[in-house]
């Protein structure tokens, strides 16, 4: 069985070939980086036009790369959502009519799902059910993967996801974008306990996150003009661990759950990842993590959860819909604050 997999839900273009075996046959990802940069972060309008640009060229490069057509492929998998809807909108129609063409099952692919079963591509041994810590710039959860399309959402954000707030404590220091990347090379100069930051929600029984606070503490210390950058970048990275591990060791100890797994853009931190695996450790629980590049956004996770659904005959009408909001699970109880994003 092979999957091909689209993806364009933010500012990468991606396409991938991924077997159920778990072999990536072919993969390609193109950023936009350039294009935003002078903008300081992501403008819809710009990415969903270099999406329709750049991605037949990846579809194409990617079969070519394999030796192969789309009449080879079992299923073509794209993104549906959630994202920026103008991009969702490309991949999504690109498969639609790729299926079409050659007579084969659509998989309208959850982005979140992709990251949240994105660690089984990587580990073979990762079996449901396991904790997940979905960190990325548009989310920041806490979830009991129990199976394929069955998620138990026991924490989100109640203002800004961590990724978000990463980005922008970068822009604050004068950081190029992409803000994350640039604040972690940054702060591994600085003292992270030179600048005092707050930790908002740490001790407190509520489960959920909040980073809005720790990003107007970092505005505020920037305009002092009393501490290094380097210190401030320090800081806000380690208030951000702690602020994550306080909420994933409550998660942890209200789960019983054999093991704690991290997914999504932000969990290619070091810093955080390292935290995590010490924190599991300590719990008894085995740790998984998916090498840096399958973290962030790429095609491969989203062909490979089609596979999963593919083999659980779980496929989509050509009529599927694009959507800008698509909570994993959808019974959660809306929070206090902007839970509109969870």
């Amino acid at each position: 069985m092979i999957v091909l997999g689209l993806e364009s839900s933010c500012d990468d273009s991606a396409a991938a070939l991924v077997t159920g075996d778990r072999r990536i046959v072919a993969q390609a990802v193109v950023g936009q980086t350039s294009a935003h940069q002078p903008y300081g972060g992501v403008v819809p309008e710009i990415a969903a036009r270099a999406h329709v640009e750049i991605l037949p060229t990846l579809i194409v490069k990617v079969l070519g790369d394999a030796k192969m057509s789309i009449h080879d492929v079992d299923a073509v998998a794209a993104t549906a959502g959630p994202g920026l809807i103008g991009g969702v909108m490309v991949a999504l129609l690109a498969g639609k009519g790729l299926a079409l063409a050659a007579g084969k099952p659509l998989i309208a692919v959850n982005h979140l799902e992709g990251h949240a079963l994105s660690p089984r591509l990587a580990d073979p041994d990762l079996d449901f059910p396991y904790l997940l810590l979905l960190v990325s710039g548009g989310h920041c959860q806490l979830l009991e993967v129990r199976g394929l399309g069955d998620y138990r959402r026991l924490a989100t954000t109640i203002d800004d996801a961590a990724g978000e707030a990463f980005d922008k404590a970068a822009k604050l220091l004068g950081l190029p974008y992409p803000g994350g990347p640039a604040l972690e090379e940054l702060a591994k100069s600085g003292n992270p306990t030179a600048v005092p930051l707050p930790r908002p929600l740490v001790g407190s029984g509520e489960p959920h996150f909040s980073f809005a606070g720790l990003k107007s503490a970092v505005q505020r210390v920037v305009a002092s003009g009393d501490f290094r950058r380097e210190d401030i970048a320090a800081g806000f990275q380690q208030a951000v661990v702690d602020c994550l591990m306080d909420r994933t060791r409550l998660a942890l100890e209200k789960s019983d759950v054999p093991t704690l797994v991290v997914a999504g853009g932000v969990a290619a931190n070091q810093a955080i990842r390292s935290a995590l695996a010490n924190l599991a450790q300590t719990n008894g629980r085995r740790f998984s993590v998916p090498p840096a590049w399958l973290c962030t956004d790429n095609a491969a996770m989203i062909a490979w959860a089609g596979a999963e659904r593919l083999v659980a005959g779980l496929t989509d009408d050509l009529d599927a819909p694009a959507r800008a909001r698509w909570p994993l699970d959808e019974r959660a109880e809306r929070v206090r604050g902007a839970g509109v994003k969870a």
